[in-house]
This record gives structure tokens, C-alpha cells and sequence, in this order.
């Protein structure tokens, strides 16, 4: 069930006050778009346009707030359409009940926007394909206003978000500062992983407006795009649509493609936005594991059929060190449990009140991050100060990191995009693998370690533990840089 519109192009002259495509439902008469024209004419100076798309895949549980948050922007956009594809619930009758024509009166004035829903039925190309569906239609805006079927942003998100973007014309994208609503959450599992997702997301956008502002991803959650930006993305890779199937991360591509054709991915440091979080492990973990495989692909030039050879791209610099990072923890971790337990075999233990540190350079960079945060609770901090906490959240990531490797490395074609839509749905129990081989790995040292003589573990204990002492003080030192580096009032 869907509501059907036509369209009704009419230019506007950009000396008046911008340009715009007036849409108009079908056997309405066109007094909407002589309203709209006369708010155009009577602005002053350019006025720009955002068409905004909504990608939605069974989306009845949160599209309804999604549509209120964007009708309830200071700058509402000019026009929203909801692309739903693949979808079995209830989005597009949901989504209907919001299609025509609004005016709506802000503190900028009275502004007018339309809704449309369009269900696209099945759809190979999933959301890419309703990506490119979307800008189909919003090609002859200025900007492309991306959000996802379960992100609600801030009342002035997309006004802050267009200030920025007209100021300076090489901008080609401005992602907004993500983070996750804490209201809705019930259970005590998925206010954990909320928890730690809330200090991922914190720690990343933090890292980024650190980094001049330069954005890595532009997260298609909530960004907006200069369609002049995309069109030349479009003629430099000689493509049909700014999205391409040749990535698992469509949104990370498309940065590296921008920034490749001469323009700035950017952070905003004031539009905010709430994305949908994962609140199971089993979801969590497919939402992971496609993010870092698709990211892995991009890093490893010669994978898709668009990868040019990258792999030192501005925008893949962050995912490298972000992956040696992810090693050197497992490294670490692995290395301590290991040495730990060797020692103790033998009666070889000797405690340090120097290991403290590494643990107590980690809790207080956390407890930095977090505040830092611009709605940050009780929860975030308690788990940020308390070590175990932060600690399990990293075996679990930690797991996602080996799972995705192991996959990227077996070669073995997976659909990771419907495995973390099967997993959303509850099933599937892929995510237990990484424990499984761990504690494989684990009793398999154990009994290759009894079958050593005395002398030789001993000697694998004296080798061992001064290089992860070495490591470890390496981590530690950067850690402390972290901490000591000013954050120049960001608040994320």
C-alpha cells in the first residue's frame, strides 16, 4: 500500500532566491507549488536545496520518528523521499500516513517540503540501490540529504549542516556527529552493548574532528552530499550512480571517491544525530563484522571490480592504524593470559606493581572519552571507570576483528548484508566462532606446553615476557599521549 505522486518540475531563477523542483501529488492542483515558488522568491541571497532520501528495510518501528525529526528541523528539507526496499513489514503503510504536502513554520520562517514513499519491492542492490533510487529523484538539488531508516536528528541538525556546506564550495560532504539514544534501551546485555557502542562511536567522531575535521566515513546515517560532488565522483569513475555495489560499506567508498576527485569530507561539530543501535550480541556482531570486512576490502587493493590500488588513501590511513591497533590488543591479551599461565604452571610467577599501569592509562583515557560526551550518563561513565566492563566489550570487538580476517583471507563468497539482516532477526550463531577457537587455541597451548622440558619453558618465559613488556610499554606510552592531547572543547 502505497500513495502515488507525479512530478511537477519548475526552475526557479537562482537571482530570486535559489532553485527548486515543486512536487505536486497527482490531481491535486498546483496552488502547493505556486506557495512554494513565493517563499523562494522571497528569500534573500542563494538559497540552497536539500532532497532529502530515506533508504528503509523493515523499518515499522522506527520510520514514523524518523519522518517527525526531519518535519521538525529549524531547515526542513525540501523534499523526502522514502525509499522502501526488500521490506515484509509495515514501513511503507507507516510512511504513507506522512506523504503530501506539509507547510510548516519554523524560527527560519515558513517552509514547505513534500513526502514521498516508493516502494521499490525486491531489490538486488539492497540499499545501495535504494541509494541511487533516492537520487534519482534528487538530482537536481543542490544537496543530497542521506538518513537512515532508524536515525533521528537533532532539530538543527540539517540547518547546521547546510550553513557549512554552502560556506565552501569544495566541500562534498558533511557527516553528522553519531552517537545512540539511551532512552528506549531495556535489558541489561543490551544496555551494555549500547554502552560500549555509545563510547566506539564517541571515541571515532572524537578522533576525527581531532584530525582537522576530516572525515574518514561519511556515514550515511545522516550526511549530507553536494550533488555536484557525486556527479563528478560519477564521470571520474565512470559510473552510472554515486553508489556501486563494489563495496560492503557503500558509504566508506563513496568518501574515498570524493576525496579522491578533489573535494573535503568533513564532521560537523554541531549537527548531531541518534543512530539505531544494536542491542544483541548475535546483531552486534554481523553489524561488525560487514563493516570491518567491507573496510578490508578497500584497504586491499585488487578486490572489487572498481579498487584502484589504494590502500594508502587519506581516508584508509585511519582504517590501517585502526586495524594494528585491533592486532597488537589481541597480541597483548593473547601474549598475557599465555605467559600468565605458563608461569603459574611453574611456580615462576612474580608479580609487578608496574602492570598496573597499562590498565590505569586505559580507564583514564576512557573516562576522558567519556566525558566528552555531550549527553554522556552515569552508565557511560561506570563503564568507562571500571575495568572489566570496557575490557569484555574489547574481546568482543576483538572477536569481530579475527572473524572478519578469517573471512576476508578464506576467499569464501558471503553475503554479509543478509547475514546481518538474519542476524537482526535472531538467527544464526556465527558469533560464538571466535570463542570456540579460542578456547581450542587456549587448550591446545596448554597441552603443548606440558610436553615441553623444564629448560624450554623456562627459556619461552624469559623471551616472552620482556617482549610483551616491550609492547605493552609502547601501548602504554600512546595511550598517554591520548590523554594529554587537548580536545579543543570538542564535545561529542
Amino acid at each position: 500500500m502505497t500513495t502515488e505522486y507525479v512530478h511537477s518540475p519548475q526552475e526557479f531563477d537562482r537571482n530570486a532566491g535559489g532553485h527548486s523542483t515543486a512536487l505536486t501529488p497527482a490531481g491535486d492542483a498546483p496552488g502547493f507549488a505556486d506557495d512554494f515558488s513565493a517563499v523562494l522568491e522571497g528569500t534573500s541571497g542563494h538559497r540552497s536545496t536539500i532532497g532529502c532520501v530515506i533508504p528503509a528495510y523493515n523499518e515499522e518501528e522506527s520510520i514514523a520518528g524518523v519522518l517527525t525529526s526531519l518535519l521538525a528541523q529549524t531547515r526542513v528539507p525540501d523534499v523526502i523521499h522514502v525509499v522502501v526496499n526488500n521490506s515484509t513489514d509495515k514501513t511503507v503503510k507507516i510512511a504513507s500516513e506522512f506523504a503530501g504536502p506539509h507547510e510548516i513554520t519554523t524560527e527560519l520562517g515558513e517552509q514547505f517540503t513534500e513526502v514521498f514513499v516508493h516502494d521499490i519491492g525486491k531489490n538486488p542492490d539492497k540499499k545501495v540501490g535504494a541509494l541511487n533510487y533516492g537520487y534519482s529523484l534528487v538530482e537536481g538539488y543542490d544537496y543530497l540529504l542521506g538518513v537512515d531508516g532508524d536515525t533521528i536528528g537533532d532539530p538543527r541538525a540539517v540547518e547546521y549542516l547546510e550553513t557549512e556546506a554552502v560556506s565552501d564550495s569544495r566541500i562534498g560532504g558533511i557527516s553528522a556527529i553519531y552517537s545512540i539514544d539511551t532512552a528506549p534501551i531495556k535489558g541489561a546485555i543490551a544496555k551494555f552493548l549500547i554502552a560500549g557502542q555509545r563510547t566506539q562511536f564517541a571515541a571515532f567522531n572524537l578522533q576525527n574532528l581531532l584530525r582537522g575535521r576530516n572525515m574518514a566515513v561519511l556515514g550515511g546515517q545522516f550526511s549530507i552530499f553536494s550533488t555536484t560532488a557525486l556527479r563528478d565522483v560519477m564521470v571520474a569513475n565512470r559510473q552510472r550512480t554515486p553508489w556501486v555495489r563494489d563495496s560492503e560499506v557503500e558509504d566508506s567508498l563513496l568518501s574515498l571517491q570524493i576525496k579522491s576527485a578533489g573535494y573535503l569530507t568533513k564532521i560537523s561539530p554541531y549537527a548531531r544525530a541518534d543512530v539505531g543501535g544494536m542491542t544483541t550480541i548475535r546483531a552486534y556482531d554481523a553489524q561488525q563484522v560487514k563493516w570491518t570486512f567491507g573496510a578490508i576490502e578497500l584497504m586491499w587493493p585488487g578486490q572489487r571490480g572498481d579498487t584502484k590500488g589504494q590502500p594508502f588513501h587519506p581516508n584508509l590511513r585511519l582504517r590501517w592504524f585502526e586495524n594494528f591497533g585491533m592486532l597488537t590488543n589481541l597480541l597483548v591479551r593473547i601474549g598475557f593470559v599465555t605467559l600468565l599461565a605458563g608461569s603459574l604452571s611453574i611456580g615462576a610467577f612474580v608479580f609487578s606493581p608496574w602492570w598496573l599501569l597499562p590498565p590505569l592509562a586505559a580507564v583514564l583515557l576512557n573516562v576522558r572519552i567519556a566525558m566528552t560526551m555531550k549527553d554522556r550518563t552515569t552508565r557511560d561513565i561506570l563503564f568507562a571507570a571500571l575495568v572489566v566492563p570496557a575490557e569484555i566489550f574489547m574481546w568482543i570487538r576483538l572477536s569481530h576483528f579475527l572473524r572478519s580476517w578469517f573471512r576476508f583471507l578464506s576467499r569464501k563468497k558471503v553475503d554479509n548484508w543478509a547475514m546481518q539482516a538474519q542476524a537482526e532477526r535472531g538467527s544464526g550463531s556465527a558469533h560464538w566462532m571466535p570463542l570456540v577457537m579460542l578456547i581450542v587455541v587456549l587448550v591446545g597451548l596448554a597441552v603443548a606446553w606440558n610436553l615441553l622440558t623444564p629448560a624450554i619453558q623456562s627459556a619461552i618465559l624469559w623471551i616472552g615476557w620482556p617482549v610483551l613488556g616491550v609492547v605493552t610499554v609502547t601501548q602504554t606510552v600512546l595511550m598517554v599521549f591520548k590523554l594529554l592531547r587537548r580536545y579543543q572543547g570538542f564535545k561529542v
